[in-house]
């Protein structure tokens, strides 16, 4: 190894040693401390009871388990709404791609809070979708507040995330791929369905990733949109942590969500390539 590749490494670990390592750290040491009435409020103690109270009270499960069902929901729609969108940018002609990408990306331009509030606007009771209803004869309907708002809310946030992975994918696709498939008589859907989609497969799960990671901790789009039902892990853990100030059972929501987001996939793939290495060694030949 040369000089220069170990100090670009050494780098790359400090950096992800002081801005990622560092501060799980922090919050795992403030996950077994006890709550206390001072500043902050917490005494440092190694009690796992709120680990312990995090992983098994209904509440919590509760909230794990709508937070888990709505970025699954929310990412499941933005794959089917943005694979689409990502073909249609890649099989398009190279002087409309940087156009149909800023289209894309331009909403984006202005503040969060100022599109939730948008559609804030749009979504409530006397807002323009109801009015546009109301125009063409139909009965209005209530949006605002509810599980519609809240997929709509997460929907178009995180739409772009499933978009571009996807559509980096598909660029780089070689059409003559599709050419060769098509002289060997196969039809354009059997051609998406044997060629286009599994070499896509990478950017679906860049985009999955992307985009059901911070759906799971989403916390502005649930309380501004999803009203007082819309209880997702990232609800509950901002109401430990500045209503109850409760800092340790807040810090331990958060390590439980890491080990659902972190630890509970790589164990899972862990074990189906264990499983494919033990099968493909059962399945070999023996040695002559």
């Amino acid at each position: 190894m040369t000089i220069s590749r170990a100090l670009s490494l050494s780098f790359s670990w400090a950096w992800l040693l002081l801005f990622s390592m560092l501060p799980l750290c922090i919050i795992l040491v403030i996950a077994l401390a006890r709550s206390a009435d001072m500043v902050p409020p917490f005494s440092f103690a190694v009690d796992p009871g709120n680990l312990a109270l995090a992983a098994t009270d209904e509440l919590y499960r509760e909230a794990f388990w709508l937070s888990l069902r709505t970025a699954s929901i929310s990412t499941v729609i933005c794959l089917l709404i943005g694979y689409p969108m990502a073909l249609a940018i890649a099989r398009a002609a190279e002087r409309w791609r940087g156009t149909l990408l800023l289209a894309l990306m331009l909403p984006f331009w202005t503040g969060f809070l100022m599109r939730i509030n948008a559609w804030i606007g749009m979504l409530r009771d006397d807002g323009w979708i109801n009015a546009a209803l109301t125009f063409f004869g139909f009965a209005p309907v209530r949006l605002l507040y509810t599980d519609t708002a809240l997929y709509i809310g997460m929907v178009y946030t995180y739409l772009p995330f499933m978009v571009l992975p996807v559509y980096a994918r598909l660029a780089k696709l070689d059409a003559t791929v599709l050419e060769a498939a098509a002289d060997l008589g196969a039809s354009p859907f059997r051609a998406f369905l044997h060629v286009t989609l599994p070499l896509s497969l990478p950017g679906i799960a860049a985009g999955v990733a992307l985009v059901f990671i911070p759906s799971v901790g989403e916390y502005v789009i649930p309380e501004l949109l999803g009203g007082p039902g819309a209880q997702l892990i990232g609800r509950v853990m901002w109401e430990e942590f500045f209503e109850n100030r409760d800092w340790p059972m807040a810090a331990s929501l958060a390590w439980l969500l890491l080990m659902l987001l972190v630890v509970v996939p790589v164990c899972i793939r862990a074990a189906v390539r264990a499983g494919r290495g033990h099968s493909r060694g059962n399945g070999s030949p023996p040695a002559s």
